[in-house]
């Protein structure tokens, strides 16, 4: 076992729902240490046919 943080405790597993308000969902990992609030990130969204804000949600 490594010492320190466990793995899923550093970098957990959020979800990114689209802004658009289709309910489109990526999963992904993020950085605790350098991200500690929620982050927006622009990406594709084949609802709606075009890139938009996800914001994360826990």
């Amino acid at each position: 076992m490594l010492s320190g943080m466990a793995r899923n405790e550093l970098r957990p597993i959020v979800k990114l729902r689209s802004t658009a308000g289709t309910g489109y969902t990526y999963v992904t990992r993020k950085n605790r240490r350098n991200d500690p609030d929620r982050m927006t990130l622009r990406k594709y969204d084949p609802v709606v046919g075009r890139h938009v804000d996800f914001r994360e949600e826990r």
